[in-house]
């Protein structure tokens, strides 16, 4: 186990974030956004719509297609007083988000519910345009709620309920309520696949303009899913990482990508990247090396023994190479017939953390004080303080609505 990211001290990866840097609302033009660009030590300014300028031909970009979900459902009780419902993840009924989202009929998921105190009857209900909405407690654990809706008629899906129900669950540091801008501006314009209740805001800024661009350059694009948790928002509230729970957060990737990440990583004279776009996509690929090594070290693993826990990157061999690493994760899934990979991680990315399959990072400025600023001194190193500095003297804006930067890695 390498101690160093144990005792990591979270004050030396804090800043003093001004109220008025924050981003509240989105630019009109999502790829007008500004551009920091970090290479080599040097920092460049542009705006996103000219990123294909700055990235290599033939690089390999990687998006998170989560769709937020209007995960936020005001009830009132008998009386009239306010309970919100924030809904988190799938219950263990249904733990897979595409089937959870197209039951009909009733559903379970874990939830947070705000102004407990005041859900005094066993169900309570919601009337929406065309149908009925009830909500009843059947679990409980370690903070959380598991709520059975169901609803009438029976023929809406979840997703149809939530999008008619809900509200867009937009971050709490915005300090302001859901607007009907929101509705479209906090969501990718690829955006397919239901179930995050926050924002890959570093895909934000991407529009067909900048798709078109890195097309006629011969840059590919693929995507891989993140459902975006609440625990991103989760700030670091101890001395050290040591004795701060990284939160779990749901991914899946198809067999192909794996496939075309190992034609692109044996070609060791390719100028090409492999390059995330946000902290999620980020997780998501390096989450398949770390399994790749499991699956190395234990051919007969069930996916459970794959997943990948807060501290296993630094805690298993460092040694095994990447095409290794994912053709035994290749080889698992043909061996156990399977073509999408949907499975848990935890994987915490911090210094002294060494990129294994990325070389850049897309992403948006984060809060002091977070594991997603870890990320970022992961892959950039000390540098990440004259970025920042650099950012908050330059006017650029901050979090999810904020501009954004492209961090080619240290190593890279």
């Amino acid at each position: 186990m390498n101690k160093n990211v144990q005792e990591i001290q979270i004050k030396d990866y804090t800043y003093d974030l001004p109220e008025h840097k924050i981003a509240k609302y989105p630019l009109q033009e999502r790829d007008l956004s500004k551009l920091l660009i970090y290479h080599n030590g040097l920092i460049e300014e542009t705006v996103y719509k000219n990123i294909d300028v700055f990235i290599p031909e033939k690089s390999f970009l990687i998006f998170n297609n989560t769709k937020v979900i209007q995960a936020r459902l005001n009830f009132k009780n008998l009386n009239g007083a306010g309970i919100e419902i924030f809904c988190l993840e799938p219950g263990s009924l249904n733990p897979e988000y595409t089937s959870a989202m197209n039951q009909k009929g009733s559903v379970e998921w874990k939830c947070f519910v705000g102004r407990l105190v005041k859900w005094k009857e066993k169900i309570i209900s919601k009337d929406a345009q065309d149908f009925k909405l009830n909500a009843e407690i059947v679990g409980e654990s370690a903070g959380t709620f598991t709520i059975k809706f169901s609803w009438q008629p029976e023929n809406y899906t979840f997703a149809e309920v939530l999008e008619q129900a809900g509200e867009m669950p937009i971050p709490p540091y915005l300090k302001r309520e859901s607007e009907g801008i929101d509705k479209s501006r906090y969501q990718t314009v690829y955006a397919s696949q239901d179930g995050s209740v926050a924002a890959p805001t570093a895909g934000l800024h991407f529009t067909e303009r900048i798709f078109e661009k890195l097309n006629s350059k011969l840059i590919k694009t693929d995507f891989v899913t993140l459902h975006v948790g609440a625990g991103t928002f989760k700030p670091v509230k101890t001395d050290t990482i040591a004795d701060h729970e990284m939160h779990y957060e749901w991914i899946e990737v198809g067999q192909t990508l794996i496939e075309k990440l190992l034609v692109i990583s044996s070609d060791p004279c390719s100028d090409q990247k492999i390059i995330t776009v946000g902290t999620t996509s980020l997780r998501t690929i390096e989450t398949l090396y770390w399994m790749g090594v499991k699956a190395s070290l234990k051919t007969n693993s069930e996916l459970s023994d794959l997943e990948v826990k807060q501290w296993d990157a630094y805690e298993l061999p460092q040694d095994i190479e990447l095409l290794d690493s994912l053709n035994a994760l290749l080889s698992w899934l043909k061996k156990n017939e399977i073509r999408q990979l949907f499975c848990k991680t935890q994987i915490l990315i911090a210094p002294p953390y060494r990129l294994r399959i990325a070389q850049a990072l897309i992403t948006n400025f984060h809060q002091p004080n977070s594991t997603l600023l870890l990320l970022v001194a992961a892959v950039v190193g000390p540098d990440w303080k004259k970025i920042y500095d650099y950012a908050l003297d330059h006017n650029l804006r901050f979090l999810s609505y904020g501009d954004g930067s492209l961090l080619f890695s240290r190593t890279s």
